[in-house]
C-alpha cells in the first residue's frame, strides 16, 4: 500500500525538490501536490494535484482542509516560506483531526528561522559565532565597529532575494532607502568558503547532517560540493540539537579567516538543495517520512562524495491538461 503525502509549493524550488527528492527514493508514495498557479510545474508531477489560495489567504486553510479531508494524505510536506508559520500554529488540530503528520516545526522554531534579525539574536544567545547583525536604524554603528563592506537584506525573505552588498555610505544609504524593514550584516567571511549544511532532528535531537560547499547564482544554489570535514559536521549537529526543529532545518554559513563556522542564515524546513543531498544519498525527505509513518529511526547514512552542476530543464504539457 502507498503513503500518501501532500507536498505545498509545487511551483517553488523547494516544494520542487521535495517531490524530486520523493521520486527519487524509489519509495512507494503517492504524491499530491498544491500550488496556487496552474502553470506550477510541480503539479505535473504528482499523482494527484490542486489549486490553492495564496498562503495569506482567508481562503487557504479551509481549502487545505477540503483536500486534506478529501486525499486522506498521511504526511503533509511544506514547500513554501509563507505557509511555515500558519501550518505550525495549526499544526496539533490539523494532526488530530485528520489523522496525519505535519512536518514542520514549533511556532518559536519558525519565528527565530524566518526573521534574520531575530535569528542573530538566537544565535548569539546560545552561544554560536555569528556576523554582527543590526536593524537599520544601528547601520551606522556598525559602520564604525565592522566598516565595509557590509550586507543589506531584508529581515523576513529567503533565496537571497533583495540581498545588497554595499561597500560605502552612499550605496548603504541607497540599499536602505530600497529596502524596506532591512537588517544590515558584516560579511561573514570569503566568498569562496560559503556552505549550506542540513539536519534532521527529532525529539530535539539531532540525528542525521550533510554539509555541502556552495556557489550561488541569483540566490540560488547552481553548484556544490560534498564537504567530508569532521569539524564542520560536528558544529552543524551542535546548532541542530541546539535549535530543536521537528525534522528538517538548514543552516548557511561562511568560515572566515580564523576558521570560525558564522552562521548568517537559518531555514527551519528543507532547503534548495534536498535533492541534490538525495543524489549523494542523504535523502532527508526519505528519513522524515520513514520515522513519521513507521517510525523507522533516523540514522545517519553513508555520504557519496559527489558534485553537483545544476541547469535547467523543462516540463510540457498540452493546454487541455491544465489543472482548473
Amino acid at each position: 500500500m502507498k503513503t500518501r503525502v501532500l507536498v505545498t509549493g509545487a511551483g517553488a524550488l523547494l516544494g520542487q525538490g521535495v517531490i524530486r527528492a520523493i521520486r527519487s527514493s524509489g519509495m512507494p508514495i503517492e504524491i499530491i501536490a498544491v500550488d496556487p498557479s496552474p502553470l506550477s510545474a510541480g503539479l505535473y508531477w504528482a499523482d494527484r494535484a490542486h489549486l490553492v489560495p495564496m498562503a495569506d489567504s482567508p481562503e487557504y486553510l479551509p481549502r487545505l482542509r477540503e483536500i486534506l479531508a478529501a486525499d486522506r494524505p498521511q504526511v503533509v510536506m511544506v514547500g513554501t516560506d509563507p505557509e511555515l508559520q500558519k501550518l505550525a500554529q495549526d499544526r496539533p488540530e490539523l494532526e488530530e483531526t485528520f489523522d496525519l503528520s505535519v512536518l514542520v516545526s514549533s511556532p518559536e522554531v519558525v519565528r527565530i528561522t524566518n526573521d534574520k534579525y531575530r535569528t542573530f539574536e538566537w544565535l548569539k544567545a546560545a552561544g554560536f559565532e555569528y556576523p554582527d547583525t543590526v536593524l537599520a536604524d544601528g547601520a551606522q554603528e556598525l559602520v564604525e565597529r565592522a566598516g565595509f563592506p557590509l550586507i543589506v537584506k531584508p529581515r523576513v525573505g529567503s533565496r537571497s532575494v533583495g540581498v545588497i552588498r554595499v561597500h560605502d555610505q552612499e550605496e548603504l544609504a541607497r540599499a536602505l532607502r530600497k529596502t524596506r524593514d532591512a537588517v544590515v550584516q558584516e560579511v561573514a567571511g570569503p566568498d569562496d568558503r560559503e556552505y549550506t549544511a542540513g539536519v534532521v532532528c527529532f525529539d530535539g535531537v539531532c540525528r542525521a547532517s550533510i554539509v555541502m560547499k556552495r556557489e550561488l547564482r541569483d540566490g540560488n544554489t547552481y553548484r556544490a560540493f560534498i564537504e567530508t570535514s569532521e569539524d564542520l559536521d560536528r558544529q552543524v549537529r551542535e546548532l541542530g540539537d541546539a535549535l530543536g526543529p521537528h525534522g528538517p532545518a538548514n543552516f548557511q554559513f561562511r568560515v572566515d579567516e580564523e576558521n570560525r563556522v558564522r552562521v548568517f542564515e537559518i531555514n527551519g524546513r528543507f532547503s534548495g538543495t534536498t535533492p541534490l543531498r538525495a543524489l549523494a544519498g542523504f535523502n532527508e525527505v526519505q528519513m522524515c517520512i520513514d520515522w513519521l509513518v513507521d517510525r523507522v529511526p533516523v540514522v545517519q547514512p553513508e555520504i557519496q562524495n559527489r558534485v553537483f552542476l545544476r541547469h535547467w530543464s523543462e516540463t510540457v504539457i498540452s493546454p487541455q491538461d491544465l489543472i482548473d
